[in-house]
Formats: C-alpha cells, structure tokens, sequence
C-alpha cells in the first residue's frame, strides 16, 4: 500500500492507496517541527480505526511546500515504513514541462496539480486551489504548466483583517444568507466570501481572454466546497486533484514489480 503525504502551510493530508483504491484520508495541523515519532503515533491511531496497520504501508511518497518538514517526514518513512520515501523535488521525474521564464520556480503542489488534473480533464485548464494561498493555475491541453496567479488565500484574509483592526473580531468564513450584511460579522462574511467569489470570476475571465481559447475550470483544495454553488466561474470541483497527481508520479517513476 502506499502513503502519499501532500504537505500545505495550513493542513498537511495523509491519504492510503491499495494499488485500487483511495481507502482512507486524513488532515492534520502542519506544524513544521512535528516529529516523526509524533507522526507515526497519530497514524497507527488512524490506521488502527480502519483495521489497517503501519506494517502494510510498503511505499510512501511526499510532497511538501513546508521546506523544514520534510526531514521529519522522510523519518518517518524511514523508521516506520522501512521505506525510502520519494520527494517531489529530489530527483524525481514529473513528466510534465513547466513553460515558464524560470522552471524551477515551479512550486510542487502546484505541478502535482496540473498532472492530476490534465490525467482526467481534457483540453486546456484552469486549476484554482483554495489553500493558505489561491492558486490559478494554466494547464495546457498538452499536459504542461503554463503559469498563473498567486493571491491570498480566504483564511489568510480573514486572519488580516481581525490582526490589522482592533474592533474586528476572528470569525469563522461561510456564505452569509444576504450580500448586504446588518452587523459586524456578517458584514465581514460578505465582504471575504462574495469578495473571493468576485476574485475568482474576474481573474477566470481575465484568464480566459488572455488565452484566447476555451478552458474548464477546476476548483480544488481544502476551502474550495465553501464556493461550490456560489459561482459559475468553476466547472467542476475535484477534491482529490493532488493525490491522483502524487498516484501518477509515484507510477512513473517506479518500476514495475515482478511477477
């Protein structure tokens, strides 16, 4: 089975695949100095819950934007999964062009995207992931990464705006029922929802007029379902982008198993 760790700067997710299937998920807190013995007591809890073990687990591959984490994660592969883990960035084969002035520039998590994305989506692509940062990614018909935009992310607004003014209180992100908000916090809630709802429909436009082309747009991430319904800027909404993209490097750059 293997493990695909997809480290963010706000969650990091442990997914479990049987050579099939996805047959478990889990997120927890990304706290760069987590230990690897910290990690694998957290897991053997989980896997336990869904009567699996650690021992099963006979691969493990990470992809991680968090630079001081992966030591620990790579540990974790090493001493629990007496495995060597493969890092997206360290060797590792994407099998995708990054048509971009400096490619190595590129952030993992967003080519990983764009391979999960393009092994299911046809023609040229828009991938928004809603995480710490939104990401509007330009995936080409062809497979290759094309460039985007990098904006604030939804809870990284809202954490500003409650730091910066002292009479703002900290308020969780939903869909307010009304666009004009009657007190404080709903006034907050519009503002950060319908303002990235604005923000997502004015930069797909922009995009698209660059491009010149017809593209589907996916949304992905773990903020994203907060704006299913609420636009029709996102055709589809695709929560297990990433780990498909992880499955696909993980298949290229192993060799078959004999048999």
């Amino acid at each position: 089975m293997l493990l695909a760790i997809e480290q963010g700067n706000t969650n990091t997710l442990f997914a479990i695949h049987d050579g099939s299937d996805w047959i478990a998920q889990w997120r927890t807190s990304t706290y760069a100095n987590r230990t690897a013995d910290e990690y694998a007591v957290w897991l053997h809890q989980l896997l336990t819950m869904r009567d699996l073990s650690i021992s099963q687990l006979d691969g493990c591959i990470i992809s991680s934007v968090v630079p001081q984490s992966i030591f620990n994660l790579r540990n974790l592969a090493r001493r629990y999964l007496n495995v060597e883990p493969m890092v997206i960035g360290e060797n590792v084969d994407l099998g995708i062009a990054a048509r971009i002035d400096k490619p190595s520039e590129a952030g993992a998590d967003r080519l990983v995207n764009a391979i999960g994305a393009h092994l299911v989506y046809p023609g040229d692509l828009i991938v928004i992931d809603s995480g710490t940062a939104t990401t509007f990614d330009v995936v080409a018909a062809d497979g290759a990464f094309e460039g985007g935009i990098i904006a604030p992310g939804v809870n990284l607004s809202l954490q500003a705006l409650h730091e910066a003014a002292a009479m703002l209180p900290r308020i969780a992100i939903q869909k307010p029922a009304k666009v004009i908000g009657k007190d404080t916090v709903s006034n907050m809630q519009s503002g950060v929802f319908w303002g990235y709802i604005a923000l997502i429909e004015g930069l797909v436009a922009r995009m698209k007029d660059e491009w010149g082309a017809p593209m589907t747009v996916i949304g992905t991430g773990g903020v994203a379902s907060l704006f299913e319904g609420a636009t029709n800027s996102i055709d589809r909404f695709d929560p297990d982008l990433t780990i498909r993209g992880l499955l696909e490097i993980w298949r290229r750059n192993t060799p078959p198993k004999d048999t």
